[in-house]
C-alpha cells in the first residue's frame, strides 16, 4: 500500500515557494529567505508529519522551538495527501521528523525534490527494530498481496519504543541548535523518565493478568505493544489494512474466538466507526472499550492538551478490563 503524490503538486509547492522569494532567486537563497522569514524569532522550525513524534518533540523542544504537526487533528493519516503550502512547510524546516513506512512513500517523493543540505531528517524507523507487518490466525488479508513484505509502522505504540525515539529527536535537535542541547536533553530525559513509569505499569498489568489475548474488531496497529508485554492477539485487518469490511468468516472467527476465551472486552481504535467491533460484541456478549493508538487524535482532544503519555495513561485501565 504506497501512496505516492502526483509531481503537480510537487511542482505547484516549487512554484510557490519562487513566488513568494522571487521567480529568478537561486534555489540556496530562496531556502535561505524563507528560513529568515519563518524564524525571526530566532527559534529553530520543527515540522513533524503526525501526533507521535510531534509529541515527542514538543516535549523536548520546550519553548526554545516551533513546532508544527503537519497532518491535521482527526485525520485520516493512511490516505493523507500533502497540500502544495505543506510541502512549502517541510522544505522550510530545520529539523524534519517522519516515521519511514509505506504510509510515508510520498515524503520520499518531497525530499528528492527539496534541498535538505541544511536540514535534519530524522527517519524514525531507523532507531528502533522495525519488524514485519503479519497476518494472524482469523485476520482477513489484504485482497491484493504485497510484492514483499512490509515493515510495521506503528513502532511509537511500545512505551519502550517511544523513549528511544524521544531520545532520538532530543539528539537530533541538539546536533542542530547545539546552543539549546542541555535544554532539549533535559525535558527529553524528564519526559522519558514518565515513558519508564508508564513501561512498568503496562508490565505490572499484563504480569498480573487473568488472561493474555486481546481482541480486536479492527485494523491492529498495536503490535509493538503486544511484542514488548507478551500479549497475543486477534484482529480483523493488519495495522495498515484499507480494508473496512470484514468478511464472514473474520467475523465468524472473532466471534468464536471471544466466546471460547471468555474475553470480556473487544476493542476498537481511535477514530473509527467501530461498526465491527459492536457486531462482535453483539453476538458475543462482550463490551466494546477504545484502545488509543495515539496515530492521530480528536480536534477537541489536541485542543485541550493531550499528550501521548496522557492518552496512554488511560490505556493502562482500559487494557486491565481486557486482561481480568
Amino acid at each position: 500500500m504506497r501512496k505516492y503524490i502526483t509531481p503537480f503538486i510537487i511542482a505547484a509547492a516549487v512554484f510557490c515557494v519562487w513566488g513568494f522569494s522571487g521567480a529568478f532567486a537561486p534555489t540556496h537563497d530562496v531556502t535561505r529567505e524563507a528560513h529568515a522569514a519563518q524564524n525571526n524569532d530566532g527559534k529553530i522550525k520543527i515540522i513533524a508529519t503526525i501526533f507521535p513524534q510531534y509529541d515527542f518533540a514538543r516535549a523536548a523542544a520546550g519553548d526554545r522551538a516551533d513546532v508544527t504537526m503537519l497532518v491535521r487533528p482527526a485525520a485520516e493519516i493512511h490516505s493523507f495527501e500533502p497540500t502544495p503550502r505543506d510541502i512549502i512547510s517541510i522544505r522550510n524546516a530545520d529539523v524534519f521528523i517522519y516515521i519511514g513506512g509505506e504510509s510515508d512513500a510520498w515524503v520520499d517523493e518531497i525530499l528528492e525534490s527539496v534541498d535538505t543540505s541544511n536540514m535534519k531528517v530524522l527517519r524514525l524507523m531507523d532507531y528502533v527494530n522495525a519488524v514485519d507487518e503479519e497476518v494472524v490466525e482469523g485476520m482477513q488479508p489484504e485482497e491484493e498481496e504485497e510484492e514483499e513484505e512490509a515493515k510495521d509502522e506503528h513502532i511509537w505504540t511500545s512505551p519502550r519504543n517511544a523513549m528511544l525515539l524521544t531520545q532520538a529527536i532530543a539528539d537530533g535537535l541538539s546536533e542542530k541548535d547545539p546552543k539549546n542541547a542541555d535544554y532539549y536533553q533535559a525535558n527529553a530525559k524528564g519526559y522519558i523518565a514518565k515513558l519508564s513509569e508508564l513501561d512498568g505499569e503496562f508490565k505490572a498489568e499484563v504480569a498480573g493478568a487473568k488472561r493474555k489475548m486481546i481482541v480486536f474488531g479492527e485494523r491492529f496497529p498495536f503490535r509493538y505493544f503486544t511484542d514488548a508485554y507478551g500479549l497475543d492477539y486477534r484482529a480483523a485487518f493488519p495495522g495498515c489494512s484499507t480494508e473496512s469490511d470484514a468478511s464472514a468468516a473474520t467475523m465468524a472467527y472473532l466471534v468464536r474466538t471471544v466466546r471460547d476465551e471468555k474475553i470480556p472486552v473487544v476493542y476498537t481504535i481511535e477514530l473509527s466507526n467501530g461498526n465491527i467491533a459492536r457486531a462482535i460484541a453483539e453476538q458475543s456478549g462482550a463490551e466494546v472499550l477504545m484502545l488509543h493508538s495515539c496515530h492521530n487524535l480528536t480536534r477537541s482532544d489536541f485542543e485541550s492538551g493531550e499528550t501521548y503519555y496522557s492518552l496512554m495513561k488511560k490505556n493502562v485501565d482500559v487494557l486491565r478490563k481486557g486482561l481480568y
